[in-house]
């Protein structure tokens, strides 16, 4: 039935000029490699209108269209329906009367949505057809929704939630109070709100940070924090409560910082959220560090480098012993590529071990050990340990002192393939800090096979992408011709007026090999190694940026940002 309706749809599309054959075509060959629904791929594609669709829809099958932007919705009601339900099918509960329930629907051609939907609720459904733009908005209202919807509610709900003591400070003095607070409406909807919107941003990071008068705050995305609608002061209790309970920490403790991870469910999947609390002048500072596996690019090839120094990283981890070595600064995605790194490497017939602080990402098949300093599980120890197992492959999340140095290097040179990562500003920067860590210049050219050095800059958004003349101070910066044109975002809905929308993959890579392994045997400078790179053809970081940046993916602006030419070094 639903086939000869979507049948019908696509007739009367056609004859309302709406759409052509050839784009039907299009849709439909699509939908047989992808499948879901044909009315979703029509609206994907850009070939119909929202609502010009939902209204030939509502001609076709008879079903009134309904605008959820000017309804004021039933939170009651919604509790009928599971949310994980209501996002999955979109589905927006409207309306009760006896036994039927009135739910609005952008695809009401979703017969088995109907039918699961009218088995989990006791209720025969009556469809009406609402724009995919509007039902998504509505789930967010009824189930969490945004920030900034949320505490518009919390205002509209003024006096349901008191955390003001009488002198207007943060009320704290007992536990009980704030397990109390963590079970107030306002907080857990907001709690939720925070987490669910970092999710769907696409965040890498949300801070909750306290102040004299203000409570902020801000999600990190593509790199870079963004200050969203701040809550009042007055719910910072509440929120902090409210999360150290959902991590299973100590909520009284507020002298001392505290970890902990929150597994949370966004829509129908779960997502971690690794949580850092610290005591400020004002009050706890939070730290979450969003993993969601579901945005999670662990195959090297999707990374975005380019071939070059992409094909020198794969060969140097097709080596049986060695190490590889990625260094860049915190949030550059150095991580990822150690994944990356050892999915490519993993074999039935290998032993793969990591110790990590912590462990980001649980990979199967791979032995992964999160070191603990307050028992004495350091990175050192863990490495010494782990090298007791016989593994071919180990990864030491960051060497940073000394003694870890020291173990990974000998581990190298015993037939192990060690991949690390480093703190510096550029490859050639590694050999400096592990000679400056007391590793011998001829050590490290004997185990290292490779160093890379890491950025990841923000791309230009597709959907405001233009061609535009950079200023003067930035091509000469770069040393580019004046009148050159380059892409750039002009801002759009899409890409919340920033003009940038994700992040691409930057690598140098400088494989220690012929001259270049000689000079670091002999003790040479940082320059001459530089020198070296350079004449034995190895592209610095800031070339491959200024490349991306004359094909169109990145803007000039991004090439200054995150790399440093040689005349800046």
């Amino acid at each position: 039935m639903a086939d000869r309706i979507a049948d019908r749809l696509a007739e009367a599309l056609i004859s309302q000029r709406l759409l052509n054959k050839e784009d039907l075509d299009r849709a439909l060959l699509l939908q047989r490699e992808r499948g879901g629904a044909l009315s979703d791929l029509l609206v994907q594609m850009k070939l119909v209108e929202p609502r010009a669709l939902a209204a030939v829809l509502s001609r076709t099958m008879q079903i009134p269209v309904i605008s959820l932007s000017k309804m004021t919705l039933d939170r009651e009601l919604a509790e009928r329906i599971p949310s994980k339900l209501a996002f999955h099918y979109q589905m927006v509960p409207v309306s009760v009367i006896g036994n039927q329930m009135t739910v609005a629907m952008a695809d009401p051609l979703n017969v088995l949505a109907l039918d699961h939907l009218s088995q989990v609720t006791g209720f025969l459904l009556a469809p009406l057809i609402s724009t995919a733009d509007e039902v998504q908005d509505a789930l967010h209202r009824l189930y969490g929704g945004t920030v900034k919807e949320t505490l518009k509610q919390i205002e509209r709900e003024a006096g349901s939630l008191q955390l003001i003591s009488e002198n207007g400070s943060t009320t704290l003095e007992s536990a009980e109070h704030l397990v109390h607070l963590t079970r107030e409406g306002p907080v857990v909807r907001l709690t939720n709100a925070l987490l669910t919107e970092g999710v769907e941003m696409k965040a890498s990071d949300i801070l909750v940070e306290p102040f004299e008068k203000k409570l902020r705050i801000r999600f990190r995305v593509d790199g870079i924090f963004r200050e969203w609608e701040s809550p009042p002061p007055a719910m910072h209790a509440g929120i902090v409560s409210r999360l150290k309970v959902m991590a299973t920490l100590n909520i009284a403790e507020h002298r001392l910082p505290q970890d902990g991870r929150i597994r949370f469910s966004v829509q129908d999947r779960d997502v971690d959220f690794r949580v850092s609390v610290i005591p400020t002048h004002y009050g706890e500072k939070i730290c979450l560090r969003i993993l969601d596996k579901a945005q999670a690019m662990l195959d090297i090839e999707r990374l975005g480098f380019d071939p070059e120094p992409m094909k020198a990283l794969q060969d140097a981890a097709t080596r049986p012993h060695g190490m590889i070595l990625i260094t860049g600064p915190t949030g550059s995605g150095k991580t990822t590529t150690m994944y990356s790194l050892l999915k490519l490497v993993d074999r039935p017939d290998r032993n793969l071990v990591t110790v990590e602080d912590p462990v980001e990402y649980d990979l199967p098949g791979i032995n992964q050990v999160s070191i603990r300093p307050e028992v004495g599980l350091t990175f050192a120890a863990g490495l010494r340990s782990i090298l007791r197992q016989d593994p071919d492959v180990i990864m030491v999340g960051e060497i940073r002192d000394e003694e870890t140095a020291d173990i990974a290097v000998k581990a190298a040179l015993t037939g192990h393939l060690v991949l690390s990562t480093l703190h510096t500003n550029d490859a050639i920067g590694a050999v400096a800090r592990l000679i400056n860590m007391g590793v011998e210049p001829y050590l490290i050219a004997s185990c290292l096979l490779l160093v890379g050095a890491q950025r990841l800059p923000r791309r230009v958004c597709k959907r405001c992408r233009k061609l535009v003349h950079p200023s003067l101070e930035v091509t000469e910066r770069l040393g580019l011709p004046a009148d050159g044109q380059y892409a750039r975002g002009i801002g759009c809905k899409e890409c919340r007026g920033t003009g940038l929308a994700g992040r691409v993959g930057l690598l140098e890579a400088v494989p220690l090999v012929g001259s270049l392994r000689r000079a670091v045997e002999a003790g040479e400078t940082a320059a001459k190694l530089h020198l070296l790179a350079r004449e034995a053809g190895i592209f610095s970081l800031r070339d491959y940026a200024v490349a991306k940046a004359a094909a169109g993916v990145i803007p000039l602006e991004e090439v200054a940002r995150t790399t440093v030419g040689n005349q800046e070094s």
